[in-house]
């Protein structure tokens, strides 16, 4: 079962574009995703493989994501309503996962943070329990945690993050993009997908490194602001999925992303 899952995600060029969209569980109704069906309506004609998606989304709008792959959001947080600066915990569990019909599951994990033993903790227990009933779990490793200062966005950082997940028994890796990823995909032997980061004013900066990372090696992407809030995100969808799946130059993918 397993294998089928991932199916659902990984088409046959091996690869996969992942849009994630469970930023709600912090910012509320973000800009963007302020109405979540015509957000998720203006992704899906884009030609994306999977969402990934908080529980609520996953079951209010089952209809409109039944023919992409599914990875549910297992933990969160705080909110911004709060200050944000906790470890994190497990918020559903396997069988919920189970009952919405999930290809995936997905759970971040701090490294150098002051968490990180306690998010470790639970990337590692949701693995054990998902790969007990064939579930796949992506894990999101962000070396400091999110919003960490610069001496965690190395290529040392990066590769130790991303091969403590395979270590742990991760399916694929989502991590950040530096300079040298061909190392962070070279030494860590689960596929790793870039991640796509704060919002960038301007597309040709995501675009870009989307396509580094190809070039280096990665799986794909998963990206959630960078795409959404996208002037036209049906548009930054399909240049993104153009660079992931039919090797689409920098130059062309932004030809499709701009009108």
């Amino acid at each position: 079962m397993r294998t089928r899952r991932l199916r659902h995600i990984f088409q046959p060029d091996g690869k996969a574009f992942i849009v994630a969209t469970e930023h709600g569980m912090i910012w509320g109704p973000d800009q963007g995703i302020e109405i979540m069906e015509r957000m998720l309506t203006r992704v899906l004609a884009g030609g994306v493989d999977a969402i990934m998606a908080s529980y609520g989304t996953a079951r209010r709008f089952a209809g409109l994501l039944s023919g992409v792959g599914l990875v549910l959001r297992m933990d969160g947080a705080g909110t911004i309503l709060g200050r944000m600066d906790g470890p994190g915990a497990q918020f559903y569990t396997v069988e919920d996962a189970l009952r919405l019909g999930a290809d995936a599951l997905c759970v971040s994990a701090f490294p150098g943070s002051p968490h990180e033993e306690a998010t470790l903790e639970v990337l590692a227990r949701v693995i054990r329990e998902a790969h007990a009933w064939g579930l796949p779990v992506m894990a999101e490793m962000v070396p400091g945690g999110f919003g960490s200062g610069p001496r965690f966005q190395t290529l040392e950082s990066v590769s130790v993050a991303a091969r403590v997940a395979a270590e742990l028994g991760a399916d694929w890796v989502k991590t950040t993009y530096v300079a040298g990823f061909e190392q962070v995909v070279q030494t860590c032997y689960v596929p790793v997908v870039t991640l796509g980061g704060a919002r960038q004013d301007d597309l040709r900066t995501t675009l870009a490194m989307v396509r580094a990372g190809m070039d280096a090696g990665a799986a794909g992407a998963t990206i959630g602001r960078n795409v959404w809030k996208a002037p036209d995100p049906t548009r930054m969808a399909s240049a993104v999925a153009a660079i992931i799946h039919r090797n689409a130059t920098v130059e062309e993918a932004l030809a499709l992303a701009t009108p």
